[in-house]
């Protein structure tokens, strides 16, 4: 099944999924046979079937709802630690220069918490947690901002080719 952009389903779908699994729970209780409950549940016989073992193998919590699958895989203290990490920089971690690029992130979590993500992965935590793609402006230490707001002010204005 392909899903929308975003992907995985809204808590309220898997909701529904859950109650369909337990429509079929009530009708296996009654004896009724998979293609009966499939058809009328809008089903496939596969997943009745599938639905029918783990309901003998684990019960109700078999056909309980996993949850999203997208859940974070670090704790809100993880978070926090990971915030004060990143705030020391990188050369606090070995890194030559001041920049944090989403690969050292990565490498960064993996080394202090033992958990994969993947770059797109960290990115999206990283923007979930208010941390934002930044371009490091590269200005020479003489530059006199004054100086230049001067010059485009009043310097420019008059040395600008007239347009035709």
């Amino acid at each position: 099944m392909r899903y929308p952009q975003g992907g995985g389903l809204t808590d309220a779908e898997r909701a529904g999924r859950e109650q369909v699994r337990l429509q079929a729970v009530a009708c296996f209780g009654a004896g009724e046979k998979s293609r009966e409950i499939a058809a009328a549940l809008r089903v496939s016989e596969r997943s009745v079937e599938r639905w029918r073992r783990q309901w003998r193998e684990e019960g109700l919590a078999g056909l309980a709802s996993k949850g999203s699958p997208g859940r974070p895989r670090l704790s809100d203290t993880q978070i926090a630690r990971l915030e004060r990490e990143l705030e020391r920089g990188p050369l606090a971690h070995g890194w030559a220069d001041q920049r944090w690029t989403l690969a050292r992130v990565k490498t960064m979590i993996g080394r202090l918490f033992h958990v994969s993500y993947t770059v797109e992965g960290t990115w999206r935590l990283l923007r979930r947690h208010g941390w934002s793609w930044q371009q490091p402006a590269r200005r020479a230490i003489e530059r006199d901002d004054d100086a230049v707001e001067l010059w485009r002010r009043e310097v420019w204005p008059r040395v600008r080719a007239p347009r035709r």
